[in-house]
C-alpha cells in the first residue's frame, strides 16, 4: 500500500494494489474509487484532502509487516 499527497492539486491517493485501475466511480463528491477488471478496490483518490482529513498525522496499528518505509 503507497499513500501520496500531491499538493499543487490538494488530493491524496491511496494506492491499495499494485493491480492496474479497469474503472472509477466517484463514491461521493471529490471521492474517487479505482476498480480492477474483477471489481476490487485498487485505489482511493481524495480531492481537497486538507479539507477532508487530517494530514498531519498518521497512525498505523496491527498491520502484519517486517518493514516499515516512513519519509516526508
Amino acid at each position: 500500500m503507497r499513500i501520496s499527497y500531491y499538493p499543487e492539486t490538494d488530493s491524496l491517493y491511496i494506492d491499495l494494489s499494485s493491480t492496474p485501475s479497469a474503472e472509477s466511480r466517484e463514491v461521493s463528491e471529490g471521492v474517487v474509487l479505482d476498480y480492477d477488471v474483477e471489481g476490487n478496490v485498487v485505489g482511493i483518490d481524495i480531492d481537497n484532502a486538507s479539507r477532508k482529513l487530517e494530514l498531519g498525522e498518521l497512525s498505523l496499528s496491527h498491520l502484519p509487516i517486517a518493514v516499515q518505509k516512513i519519509t516526508a
